[in-house]
């Protein structure tokens, strides 16, 4: 039992912190104005580390680089951690399980990117029902636009109701179904297979 609670605690702990590496990476690629609430306080919660990577990890092409390789370190991190609580016999298994371990870091950084998605996308669609004049509104706008645009090409709003989040939406969960989840297993497969 103590075990799924430190599980739960890891995956919170982690999370948190990969989500607001991504978002601010995120923020940065997409061109996000910094100047609101939103990306203020990440930008607050992050300095701790981005700052002092920055200075060894340069950007590239105009993105944070060192933003995104906390996020990658975070999810690592979970990895490490929860399957450490899980008394994964680590010395015994030896370096061989660090493709597996890497494979399930890239997985779970592909699951957490889906679902912020996902998450952005719902809270534009309601923020433009419920309060389109929001200060918050056109930096979730910003956010949800990369994944949202090409749908929106493709369906056109009906009797001024965009379904083109629905679409989307469908189409982020199919790909956690399928190629998510199979990297997952792929990865699992290999941990387990050589512990």
């Amino acid at each position: 039992m103590w075990q799924d609670a430190a599980q739960f605690l890891l995956k919170v702990m982690f999370g948190l912190a990969a989500t607001a590496f991504w978002l601010r990476f995120y923020m940065q690629w997409t061109r996000v104005p910094f100047q609101n609430p939103f990306a203020q306080f990440i930008v607050r919660v992050t300095n701790f580390a981005v700052r002092p990577l920055r200075r060894v990890t340069p950007g590239l092409f105009g993105l944070d680089l060192a933003s995104l390789l906390l996020f990658v370190l975070a999810e690592l991190a979970w990895v490490l951690a929860s399957h450490w609580v899980a008394d994964f016999p680590f010395l015994a298994a030896g370096i061989a399980i660090w493709p597996g371990i890497l494979l399930y870091t890239l997985a779970a950084c592909l699951q957490l990117v889906v679902y912020l998605m996902i998450v952005l996308i719902l809270v534009q669609a309601v923020l433009s029902w419920v309060n389109p004049f929001s200060p918050l509104a056109p930096v979730f706008y910003a956010l949800s636009r990369p994944v949202l645009a090409p749908f929106q090409r493709f369906i056109r709003p009906i009797s001024g109701i965009d379904l083109s989040p629905l679409a989307a939406i469908i189409v982020l969960q199919l790909i956690l179904i399928a190629p998510v989840a199979a990297l997952e297993r792929l990865a699992r497969g290999m941990i387990y297979g050589l512990a």
